[in-house]
């Protein structure tokens, strides 16, 4: 896997680029084999949702039809009236690992990227089944713009993260909060499954989400959406109304 290139102006030139809004930034890993979440994995979220601390990681699985890139537009599912963002820390495996340990886990990571790991609330909790219901719209896991590689980033717990609706900052928080650190996830995924190179493990997010505020506040199609993390970039998207209506 490459390192994250980044053009100024002079090097876009050169590059025959007349300007990076000319161009569509994919995914920044490709062919993920599984994208794995991880929910409820902030102290802060835990809180502002009158939830416990959980005593094991949640896990849950991301269709990978729902990968698109950093820019591109997130499309409501058709009839979605709960559909939230989660700004996140993605991890990307760069070398097999099952049944690894904590101390184990840092030399089987390539490296990182930002995620947003969006879902449509009422389909998560309302339609029975697992929350794949919710995860797994087109468009709802945007990645990167950034593939960083691991050396880039020697403190996965000490990165902020934030996310922006229609310019307000909602979200804010910093990796340090996580219940459950970077290396205890990837280890404890390898006990119940093999993470094999470009596997992506979201690894959850902080307090601001839409379904924790008084009243809940959910996307509509229009609304910018923007977020960002240390080192990881940023992602800049407009909400847009389902390709197929009610």
């Amino acid at each position: 896997m490459t390192r994250h290139i980044r053009y100024g102006e002079a090097g876009r030139e050169k590059a025959g680029i007349a300007g990076i809004e000319d161009v569509r930034l994919g995914a920044c890993v490709a062919d993920v084999g599984k994208f794995i979440c991880v929910g409820l994995n902030y102290h802060c979220n835990a809180r502002s949702l009158g939830l416990p601390t959980p005593s094991e990681p949640a896990i849950a699985m991301k269709p990978l039809s729902a990968i698109c890139g950093p820019n591109d537009p997130i499309e409501l599912p058709r009839g979605s009236v709960q559909t939230d963002w989660e700004v996140e820390l993605g991890v990307v495996i760069g070398k097999r690992a099952k049944y690894v340990t904590e101390a184990e886990a840092r030399s089987h990571i390539a490296g990182y990227c930002l995620v947003n790991d969006l879902s449509e609330r009422s389909h998560q909790r309302d339609r029975g089944g697992d929350s794949s219901k919710g995860r797994g719209h087109d468009s709802f896991g945007p990645i990167g713009p950034w593939f960083v590689t691991a050396d880039e980033i020697p403190d996965p717990q000490a990165l902020d993260l934030w996310l922006e609706v229609d310019g307000i900052r909602v979200q804010s928080g910093n990796t340090a909060d996580m219940i459950f650190g970077v290396d205890h996830l990837v280890s404890y995924i390898s006990q119940f499954m093999t993470l094999l190179p470009g596997d992506l493990i979201a690894t959850g997010t902080p307090a601001g989400i839409g379904i924790g505020m008084s009243p809940p506040r959910f996307l509509s199609a229009g609304q910018r959406v923007q977020l960002g993390g240390t080192g990881l970039g940023t992602q800049d998207h407009i909400v847009i109304a389902s390709e197929v209506p009610a």
